[in-house]
């Protein structure tokens, strides 16, 4: 057991082999998707009920099974824990055990090839993905009263990774000083992922106290906003219930609609309910941004299928945890490739400083990563591995959306 970001109980799993050791943490979401991988928690007493002893006593199952298999036969390994488990949604084992598991198994691996995790994961992979920076968190990420749950920063007019970190940093900091002023210094306390958590109760004004911060640094032309709606949370009865107002579907779209026409939004992500494919196809339709699926899709390739099928989005938001396996992400990550379909590789709001998913977004060469605000050790940990790999990767390193 290791604690996540939020204080709550997770799990590490290690793998031994006579050539190479392998680790990785378990993280943890906040705003989930109902179809999402089960995450095993013990409940009663302890820790408020998220204790993880079922687990990692299940990762011990998980061991026995594994004991001396070839750790660099990732899929044969990933297929065993699926049917270990024996069920659609990782019910038996929990996908907080087998996440652990099947990435420790390819930290394992690389460490036998010798290679950079990324290198072995994708031969020859080159690509820093757009930091998409969390800079003002609502909805399930703060207390501030704010709907829309994530205002993120998009420097993907950057030149390189490096400099697209100088641009989010500078942002963040001026932005801190913009509320400071506005708000007072107690208003720059920060959420679950990094981002202030003024109390801030329009979209408008949190998006234009950040286009503020954006012009005041001289980055108007490199940086745009995204948002991440996670608007199941305030889908009520019916109603999309956000600046002190209840839209329909309809009047929920023209709300999106007005916005992209006044902000530069580089992406909307889960804009409507989980289950309202409809609606979601109706903004993509618009082609004005990037619509991403989250709690939407769930990285599983069944709702990917039908959302790709129905037009509903453009770009996959992808977690390993939401569907349990490495394999199972990289093959969600493979169908939408196949189906120009555009790939964000995330973290999630409860981490730990395990860097995976920094190694992973480079190896499936994406072009995107949301990792937070520059703020917080477990969400620089994903900052700083990135800027390693770029540092390893010298010339040979390209930055931003595949062409």
């Amino acid at each position: 057991m290791v604690f996540d970001s939020r204080g709550n109980p997770t799990l590490r799993a290690t793998i031994l082999t006579p050539d190479g050791i392998g680790w990785a943490d378990a993280p943890s979401g906040a705003s989930t998707g109902k179809h999402e991988a089960i995450e095993l928690r013990d409940g009663g007493q302890p820790y408020h009920g998220k204790g993880v002893a079922k687990a990692i006593e299940n990762v011990r199952l998980i061991s026995d099974a594994l004991r001396g298999m070839d750790c660099s036969d990732q899929k044969k390994i990933d297929t065993a824990i699926i049917g270990l488990d024996g069920t659609p949604n990782k019910a038996r084992l929990g996908a907080n055990a087998t996440t652990a598991v099947s990435l420790a198994v390819a930290r394992a691996a690389a460490a036998c090839s010798g290679k950079e995790l990324f290198d072995w994961l994708c031969p020859g992979a080159s690509r820093l993905p757009i930091p998409m920076m969390n800079i003002i968190n609502g909805g399930k990420h703060a207390g501030s009263g704010l709907a829309i749950q994530e205002f993120m920063i998009v420097p993907a007019g950057a030149k390189s990774f490096s400099e697209a970190m100088q641009m989010g940093v500078e942002i963040f900091h001026t932005l801190k000083g913009i509320i400071e002023d506005k708000y007072g210094k107690a208003a720059t306390s920060v959420g679950d992922e990094g981002g202030f958590a003024p109390k801030i109760k329009r979209t408008r004004d949190a998006l234009d106290i950040i286009m503020k911060a954006i012009e005041k640094c001289g980055y108007a032309r490199e940086v745009k906003m995204s948002l991440d709606c996670a608007a199941s949370s305030f889908f009520i009865k019916g109603k999309y219930k956000i600046d002190g107002k209840s839209l329909s579907k309809s009047k929920m779209l023209e709300y999106y609609i007005a916005l992209l026409g006044e902000y530069p939004l580089f992406s909307i992500e889960d804009p409507f309910d989980e289950e309202d494919f409809e609606s979601f196809a109706a903004l993509n339709k618009e082609r004005k941004c990037k619509v991403i699926g989250d709690d939407l899709t769930v990285t599983n390739i069944h709702r990917i299928e039908a959302a790709i099928n129905k037009g509903a989005i453009d770009t996959l938001l992808l977690k390993v945890n939401q569907v349990g396996t490495l394999t199972e992400a990289m093959d969600a990550a493979t169908l939408c490739k196949n189906n120009k379909c555009g790939v964000v590789v995330s973290h999630r709001s409860g981490e730990t400083c395990d860097p995976f998913i920094a190694d992973l977004a480079v190896a499936l060469e994406c072009g995107m990563i949301k990792a937070g605000a520059p703020c917080r050790g477990e969400r620089l940990a994903k900052y700083n591995r990135l800027l390693e790999i770029e540092s390893l990767l010298g010339d040979k390193a390209t930055y931003g959306l595949p062409q």
